[in-house]
């Protein structure tokens, strides 16, 4: 009767969804498969991640680390096996070797507000979609340039802010990176171009303005005045351009 007794609560303790599956300080093994990531508790560290940390149901939930088998690292929370809420994602071998990301993530993504740095010392402070810089943000180079405003798939897109180390500054619209669209260039001499940009170039109408008040307003064309009429500070007439000429 005894043993029985003790064979009927090893039955009891070994089927309970609560022992062995909710636990601090579990390690589990990431196997990923066709239909998606599965936690197992046995695996190998050299061709699977391995998370040590809260457990819950069976797969990680709550505080823990991961550590990849190229050095990848993450340490922070979980939820429902997937890194969810605040974290630290530091990058191992690879093409972002040395990269490191400090704010939120959802669902196994950066997602969210967070700081991300990169080896040579830039740095982009703010929101994150899917992955990428997606919203208003900073980003900081270690040569003194700076660019604050609007970021999309990991670009500025949108209204922003280009400063450059020499004082050079844009303030307009972007797409891709680059100044598309309407804007204005204050160049470090303090002339100044207003109007159109494509591709980070003057394409368009616009006006420049020199320092001594002259100033050229009409069509741009890769850079260059094209069809437009050069003013003195007076407003009278110098010249005209036509076709570049």
């Amino acid at each position: 009767m005894k043993h029985l007794l003790i064979l009927l609560i090893s039955i009891l303790l070994l089927s309970s969804p609560v022992i062995g599956d909710n636990h601090k300080g579990g390690t589990l093994y990431r196997w990923e498969t066709s239909s998606g990531d599965v936690w197992k508790g046995f695996g190998d560290k050299e061709t699977h991640s391995v998370y040590k940390g809260d457990v819950k149901n069976g797969v990680p939930n709550g505080q823990g680390t991961e550590t990849y088998p190229n050095g990848d690292k993450y340490v922070g929370e979980y939820k429902d096996g997937l890194e969810n809420g605040q974290g630290t994602y530091t990058f191992g071998k690879g093409e972002w070797e040395g990269d490191k990301y400090v704010g939120e993530l959802k669902d196994g993504k950066i997602h969210g507000q967070g700081t991300y740095t990169y080896p040579d010392g830039g740095k982009y402070v703010g929101e994150h979609k899917n992955g990428e810089s997606n919203g208003q943000g900073t980003y900081t180079s270690p040569d003194g340039y700076k660019y604050v405003g609007e970021f999309k798939d990991g670009l500025p897109n949108g209204q922003g802010t280009h400063t450059y180390p020499d004082g050079e500054k844009y303030v307009g619209e972007f797409k891709d990176g680059n100044e598309n669209g309407q804007g204005t260039h204050t160049y470090p001499d303090g002339e100044k171009y207003v109007g159109e940009f494509k591709d980070g170039k003057r394409e368009g109408q616009g006006t420049y303005t020199y320092l001594d008040g002259e100033k050229y307003v009409g069509e741009f064309k890769d850079n260059k005045w094209w069809n437009g009429t050069f003013y003195d500070k007076d407003g009278n007439i110098l010249k005209k351009y036509v076709n570049g000429k």
